[in-house]
């Protein structure tokens, strides 16, 4: 079964092009639609589609299944509200909104369409996570205790000369909405909701609105913790992450965009458990499953095919949105922020401050 899909933005579309070839006839790739005719042209010689400049067009299509979302933020939610209407699937890159309450409609909407939304968050889809999730599997792990994450990025002048970026209006956050967005996805994929955040924000490394720069702390629901550090700033682009558990301690390489797709190393807290660590761990790497957005993009195949399936539904961008308004809420504040948010905080309408 092929599932045709319209990608809008031929930037990091370029991306999901590879990714939706990667896994041969499960996608056939409708349209490529940017304002910029020379280059959807360019991008849909490659991704064998039809270049488009026109979103209406695209839209009325009855040959398109899914949408694709690459656009800038700000147009995430108003194009996906569109899109979800035009009774089509949508598929959007992160963050899915500015806002919970953006965030809120989309649920809504969602709920009162035939198509569903899924958020991009292609870092889920590794060995590394299929091992964890192995050691999971076999209680392996224990319970979580302590986790610590790195998002230290570089991002310069040429990468702000981009006028929506840097920009409460258009990019609708910093670092904490648009990079480590993922890693604290990773965090709560693997140690469970968060409870209650602290936090300080700064912007240190380019002259721009948004936050480049935060120290973040969590306490999970389990009772675990955990820390965030990021920046824009760093020399190179470096991922770190490292995940305690009560058997297991895991800990990442260093790769910033892939982290799930490198060797991790897994050690056992008991020598004695180590072989029965080392197997699972070598069971994940055999599954030899799609990475990245390959990965993402299969699971959205198999949700939509009724096959098992661990496709990245909304409620998972939704809680992303939570915990990102609950940051930027625990640094203005000062204090210490439960989660879930009161609606009636200003947070919830705008991450703008």
């Amino acid at each position: 079964m092929s599932h045709r899909v319209a990608i809008l933005g031929a930037g990091i579309g370029g991306q999901h092009v590879d990714g939706y070839l990667a896994l041969g006839n499960r996608f056939a790739i409708t349209h490529i639609c940017d304002l910029d005719a020379e280059r959807a042209a360019g991008l849909a010689r490659r991704a064998g589609a039809r270049p488009e400049t026109d979103l209406d067009k695209v839209l009325a299509d009855p040959a398109v299944d899914i949408v694709d979302i690459c656009l800038p933020p700000m147009l995430h939610v108003p194009v996906a509200l569109r899109a979800l209407e035009a009774g089509k699937h949508v598929i959007v890159e992160k963050p899915i909104a500015g806002s919970l309450a953006d965030a809120d409609r989309l649920v809504a909407a969602e709920a009162a369409a035939p198509g569903h939304v899924f958020p991009v968050f292609q870092y889920r889809f590794g060995r590394a996570f299929e091992a964890l999730a192995n050691l999971a599997a076999a209680d392996l792990l224990g319970q979580p205790l302590v986790a610590t994450l790195e998002t230290h990025w570089s991002r310069s002048a040429d990468y702000y000369a981009v006028p929506w970026r840097g920009t409460w209006a258009h990019e609708l956050g910093g670092a904490v909405l648009s990079h480590a967005i993922h890693a604290h996805d990773l965090l709560t994929r693997f140690f469970g909701p968060v409870a209650a955040v602290s936090a300080m924000l700064t912007t240190r490394a380019n002259p721009i609105e948004t936050e480049d720069c935060a120290a973040i702390a969590f306490q999970m629901a389990n009772g675990a913790v955990a820390n965030s550090s990021i920046t824009l700033g760093a020399a190179d682009n470096t991922s770190r992450m490292r995940f305690v558990f009560e058997h297991v301690t895991a800990e990442s390489a260093r790769v910033p965009y892939a982290p799930g797709a490198a060797d991790w190393t897994f050690t056992a807290r008991d020598p004695d458990t180590q072989q029965k660590v080392s197997q699972a761990v070598a069971a994940g790497a055999a599954a030899a499953a799609p990475e990245g957005f390959a990965g993402a993009f299969a699971a959205v195949a198999d949700a939509l095919e009724g096959s098992p399936h661990r496709v990245v539904g909304l409620a998972d961008g939704h809680a992303s949105i939570e915990l990102v308004s609950a940051i930027y809420h625990a640094h203005r504040s000062g204090g210490r922020v439960a989660l879930p948010l009161n609606r009636a905080l200003p947070i919830c309408q705008s991450l703008a401050p």
